[in-house]
């Protein structure tokens, strides 16, 4: 039984590009198939899914998991950017099947789509708040530098009740994440402990109190603080870099002569063009198994190529997977859109000569490697024009 074809450009490699510019391994992985093989970052083969079908049937296969527990033996917890097995500490992002089912009841029903929306004036007014801050302190902001990351951390450190003068060190835990240096990534975890635990002090009121009263009777605090953890890191991971790009093409002047593109449309165009995760969370097989007619053996590491499933060109319309599929489907896919659409909304009440400081054509991106989403270098915009 033949193996995938293995792919000789490096698809995690930390590369710097123009704004529109695909990532060189997109094209490739598609050409070369369905499932190809590649070099992980952490040693040894991955099989990436290339193909939306076949992306759509792994993501529900009950023998490719989330548990790191299933990781190469040889894999580097650390360099891997792996999470606690699910034994270690069970979370949405690490149990699949039966065990993950009270976890998800615990948390779908609090970010439903209705649910979100009792919370749009608050998010239409912090981003008020905010631009408008960003605007009387100085005449060009590079809004990539801190409003795209201060923003949707005072968004769910707000829908969670995380108490709003915690912000900064917040924004300081999130950083801390991305450091080579296992002590400082210790104090940024300590740091998600303590705004967990604000969150749940005595008489705050918001998603992470309600979360405890719907959690199974054996998640310990500890735990608790975890998946409080996950909801704030997660909500600044992925909104973060899609809000830089958003906010670039609404200020794209050739966009702009275009005023029939709604808000919504806007932000599925970016979400679908600049996937707020180019690849699904590693996923592994947690036995021998064929797929698409490749053997996998068991501990194989398996990604799905969003962000070239998004962007292929022959791909058919419906709904595309930048939040998933299946029981793992993004808890803050309703969040993060409602996030979105308030940005655009406000920019075009309150900041009507809103430009940006530079060439459309000039903005960069970067790949940060391995399964990390790109991000703007920096985003000049004249608030007042």
């Amino acid at each position: 039984m033949p193996d995938a074809p293995h792919l000789a450009i490096d698809p995690f490699a930390v590369t710097v590009r123009a704004v529109g510019e695909p990532h060189p391994a997109r094209a490739a992985l598609r050409a070369a198939g369905p499932i190809v093989r590649a070099d992980a970052p952490a040693g040894g083969p991955v099989w990436i899914i290339t193909d939306d079908t076949l992306a759509r049937q792994a993501l529900v296969h009950p023998h490719i998991v989330k548990d790191p527990a299933y990781a190469p033996l040889s894999w580097d917890r650390r360099t891997a950017g792996l999470e606690p097995t699910a034994a270690e500490q069970p979370s949405l992002t690490t149990l699949d099947g039966p065990a993950h089912e009270p976890l998800r009841r615990a948390h779908g029903p609090l970010f439903t789509a209705r649910r979100m929306h009792e919370y749009s004036d608050r998010i239409t007014t912090i981003a008020r708040e905010l631009l408008t801050e960003v605007a009387a302190t100085e005449t060009t902001v590079d809004l990539a530098a801190d409003f795209t990351t201060r923003f949707p951390l005072t968004v769910v450190c707000d829908v969670l009740g995380v108490p709003l003068d915690r912000v900064d060190g917040a924004i300081a835990a999130c950083r801390g994440m991305h450091s080579s240096d296992p002590e400082e990534v210790g104090r940024a975890m300590a740091a998600f402990q303590d705004l967990a635990a604000a969150a749940l002090s005595d008489g705050r009121s918001g998603l992470a109190v309600e979360l405890r009263d719907r959690v199974p009777d054996e998640i310990t605090e500890a735990r608790l603080h975890y998946l409080i953890f996950t909801l704030i890191y997660a909500g600044q991971l992925t909104t973060d870099p899609a809000l830089g790009f958003l906010l670039a093409r609404v200020l794209d002047p050739d966009r702009k002569k275009a005023p029939d593109i709604t808000t919504e449309e806007s932000v599925r165009q970016t979400l679908r063009l600049h996937s707020p995760a180019p690849f699904s969370l590693w996923r592994f097989t947690s036995t021998d198994i064929e797929l698409a007619g490749v053997p996998l053996p068991a501990r194989s590491p398996v990604l799905i190529d969003i962000q070239g499933i998004n962007t292929d060109p022959t791909r058919s319309l419906g709904p595309d997977l930048t939040f998933g599929a299946g029981p793992h489907y993004c808890t803050g896919a309703q969040l993060a859109q409602l996030e979105l659409r308030a940005i655009v909304d406000v920019l075009h009440a309150d900041f009507p000569d809103v430009r940006l400081a530079v060439p459309f054509a000039e903005l960069r991106q970067i790949d940060l490697g391995g399964i990390q989403a790109s991000r703007l270098t920096a985003l000049p915009v004249a608030l007042r024009g």
